[in-house]
């Protein structure tokens, strides 16, 4: 385990022996000239093996030392490391061998926000450690919405959400973050990640730094940055009846907003329009090798980043890979009776052609009981236009609405891995 290539180990291993080879040599010299000049018991021609030609003697010296370095290392390795590690991480070759994986692993960038991203994070964290989720900072509901307005800071939900995706352990910590008061304490609503993210950025100066140390306590495989800093609002044009024309708009305002309306989208945009870009998301996208966008809401998740002027030039201006993740159902209020078509031509209606691969969904499974309103988002019926359609088995069994991270990380990555088409 520890000899497989990746590992790092092996210069590491070979050093320890040329020392102890050079060691041995030196104690050699000294035990010849010790021989030579005392006279020793009789004993000691068995105790050296010179009944033996030195051959055999080098080969049965040689196995024995072999095996004690060997099993002393063994030895020490848990000595020293168990009091460190739970029963589930006792492999310790294995969790190095993957650690030095990940770090080799491609540079992929993440764009939405919601349970959609952090579904595709918790799966992409098992292939690298180079990640980055570029997330909407346009939610004005919920903790986040209240924070917002109270505090002038820009929305943490999405952000939280992400980062527990991306931790090493998602086990108390992750819980912790994720955590929301109820109303017996003052805080009905509130999730503690939410509070302790914005803390965080009091102490730390700012929001984005109040993020990275927000990371660190997470130990977060990747990182997670806003795409813009810039307070933005959501805003919408729905399309609604008119009695002279038979179809008019009416705008809302607000992500929250939106889907709440339950009626047709027209166009979503910006306000302002011209926000900013943070360049930190600007850098990432354009080193990447994999940029993708999607899973989530389409309307209020997805294009909300996309709609930043500077993240769609970076875009169009990188060389990676770009794939666009079909969600696998629909959503009332957003995307009612929408195919993979819909997806993408709503998508190209705002931002043009960023994405011409599409990854979907092939295997249908209609959701059941309070969520059996969610229709599974079906495959086009003829040939695709303009974008190449890729499809895989990356639904949930247990809850189709949803993607499943594991099954849609290994899609990613097979398609990364494939030649460009």
């Amino acid at each position: 385990m520890w000899l497989r290539p990746g590992m790092h180990v092996k210069r590491w291993l070979l050093l320890l022996m040329a020392g102890i080879v050079l060691i041995s040599l030196g104690l050699a010299y000294l035990l010849r000239q010790l021989y030579i000049d005392l006279t020793l018991p009789d004993a000691f021609y068995y105790l050296t093996l010179q009944f033996l030609s030195r051959p055999v003697r080098a080969i049965i010296l040689g196995t024995l030392g072999v095996s004690i370095v060997l099993l002393a290392l063994v030895r020490l390795n848990r000595a020293l490391l168990n009091p460190f590690l739970s029963s589930s991480q006792a492999n310790v070759a294995e969790r190095v061998y993957q650690h030095h994986r990940r770090r080799r692993g491609p540079k992929i960038v993440a764009l939405g926000g919601g349970t959609g991203l952090s579904t595709l994070l918790r799966g992409l964290k098992q292939y690298s450690d180079n990640i980055t989720a570029i997330v909407s900072v346009a939610d004005d509901g919920g903790s986040s919405g209240k924070l917002r307005q109270a505090t002038g800071m820009l929305p943490p939900g999405d952000i939280r959400q992400c980062l527990v995706a991306l931790s090493e352990e998602e086990g108390v910590t992750g819980q912790l973050f994720q955590y929301r008061f109820g109303d017996q304490y003052g805080l009905g609503g509130h999730s503690f990640g939410n509070l302790f993210i914005a803390a965080m950025s009091e102490i730390a100066g700012s929001f984005e730094q109040g993020v990275v140390e927000s990371s660190r306590v997470l130990a977060a495989r990747g990182q997670v940055i806003p795409s813009t800093l810039k307070q933005v609002t959501l805003a919408a044009d729905l399309r609604v009846e008119s009695v002279h024309d038979g179809h008019g708009w009416e705008r809302v305002i607000g992500e929250s907003a939106i889907p709440s309306a339950q009626r047709e989208i027209v166009r979503v945009f910006l306000e302002p329009e011209t926000a900013p870009a943070y360049p930190e998301a600007v850098k990432a996208i354009l080193q990447a090798d994999l940029i993708i966008a999607g899973p989530g809401s389409l309307f209020t998740s997805v294009l909300p980043n996309l709609l930043v002027p500077g993240i769609a030039a970076a875009i169009r201006a990188s060389r990676a890979r770009k794939l666009y993740i079909c969600n696998v159902a629909t959503q009332p209020g957003e995307t009612a009776h929408f195919n993979v078509d819909a997806h993408v031509r709503a998508l190209r209606q705002h931002v043009g052609d960023l994405f011409t691969t599409v990854l979907a969904n092939d295997h249908i499974l209609p959701s059941q009981g309070e969520m059996a309103r969610l229709e599974p988002v079906a495959l086009p019926t003829g040939q695709t236009k303009g974008y190449t359609l890729l499809t895989a088995d990356v639904v949930d069994e247990e809850r189709p609405w949803r993607h499943d991270s594991t099954k849609l990380a290994q899609a990613i990555v097979a398609i990364y891995q494939e030649p460009a088409r």
